[in-house]
């Protein structure tokens, strides 16, 4: 399917999809070919002024980038950024990125979760780019799915499928040695892009504006495969030690003979892993807080009987920077599996899905679930609504 606008298209409470259903965008476009919504969301114009974004990007706490071209030269810098240096930079032909302001932002969070169609584990961040008339990236590719909504202003995206994806040499960025797009549009406020993996694309601004772009996550099976190692090796218990009572003078004592090879595969054989430990490892792993992010207990804390009267009359909601999944056995809160209570499970599946739990629902919660949430609220990672 190529990528173009599909009449009479709007905005709802749901997926900014217009017109195409979520089913059907999963069967016909998802990792699969490149779909162009106008306006996706209508009247949106961002979240964010310049200024603001500004202000973000000298937090310590947000992970920022600036790039400016100067012809064929490319530089990087990363945050976090002084004012000064943004008064210094010049009128056209710079871009600067945003990561994870969902993470940060009540607003950025909301606009995250409008794609809740898709698994909470596979949503990675918001990122917003400001860019000045001209400013962008260069032509480069993503090793996962993006959608692009545009904010204030206009950008030009030029994209394609292509296969060869070979990058220039001796640059900060990755960009693109040859780029061939295959489609050329212009995104007004409102509009949105979707690009599948790997769909060479090349964003520049017409004019100052504002891109909101949804990233996923897409581990590397090398990736996957040291976390799950990481995993496993902090749970390692195994009995014994190398021991060699029957060994015998060696003639070569360099040689890693069969025999003493056979005693430590005897040893190694104690790493096992099953279904269950695979479960726990992608709970806890999928829900890790990124490094860089921090959660601020509450001082001084409420009581727990005052926490559990707020509750009730106001809800309960999950801070933005907190992943809460769940599965068959356990519940995994920012990288740490809990067993499901013996009550409650349903108030903490809908927390866990709406990131927010109403007063109603909070007011029948079992003691056991309450006792939990308690918890968390003293670790700061949910929070008693106040109105």
């Amino acid at each position: 399917m190529a990528a173009s606008p599909l009449p009479g298209r709007s905005a709802t409470a749901g997926a900014p999809l217009g017109a195409l259903a979520a089913t059907a965008f999963l069967r016909r476009c998802w990792q699969k070919e490149p779909l162009l919504v106008r306006g996706a969301i209508s009247g949106f114009t961002g979240l964010f002024s310049a200024q603001e974004l500004f202000a973000l990007a000298r937090r310590d706490d947000v992970e920022s980038r600036l790039v400016v071209r100067d012809g064929a030269h490319w530089s990087l810098a990363h945050g976090p950024f002084r004012r000064a240096d943004f008064k210094s930079l010049p009128a056209r032909n710079w871009t600067l990125l945003v990561q994870g302001v969902n993470l940060v932002d009540p607003a950025g969070d909301a606009l995250l979760r409008r794609f809740s169609f898709l698994p909470f584990a596979r949503l990675d961040d918001l990122m917003v780019s400001y860019a000045a008339p001209g400013g962008g990236v260069g032509p480069h590719f993503d090793s996962y799915d993006v959608f692009l909504l545009q904010g204030f202003g206009h950008r030009r995206w030029r994209f394609g499928r292509q296969d060869d994806l070979t990058l220039k040499p001796r640059l900060p960025l990755k960009i693109l040695q040859r780029f061939v797009p295959a489609h050329d549009e212009v995104l007004a406020p409102g509009d949105m892009l979707y690009l599948p993996p790997h769909y060479a694309h090349d964003g520049v601004a017409v004019d100052a504006c504002t891109t909101y772009s949804i990233g996923f996550r897409a581990a590397s099976a090398t990736d996957l495969a040291a976390a799950f190692l990481d995993f496993l090796r902090d749970g390692l218990d195994l009995p014994g030690r190398y021991a060699d009572p029957d060994l015998a003078p060696v003639r070569a004592p360099a040689e890693i003979d069969p025999a003493m090879r056979r005693r430590y595969e005897q040893l190694l054989k104690g790493i096992a892993w099953d279904r269950t430990t695979i479960a726990r490892f992608l709970g806890c792993w999928l829900s890790e807080p990124k490094p860089h992010v921090f959660f601020v207990p509450p001082k001084p804390p409420l009581s727990r009987a005052a926490f559990r009267a707020r509750m009730a009359r106001h809800g309960v909601r999950l801070d933005t920077r907190t992943q809460l999944l769940f599965d068959a056995v356990h519940v995994f809160i920012n990288g740490a599996a809990l067993p499901w209570p013996a009550t409650g499970r349903e108030a903490l599946r809908q927390l866990a899905n709406a990131r927010a739990l109403a007063s109603r629902r909070a007011r029948v919660m079992s003691p056991e679930a309450a006792t939990i949430l308690y918890n968390w609220y003293r670790d700061g990672y949910v929070h008693a609504s106040t109105a």
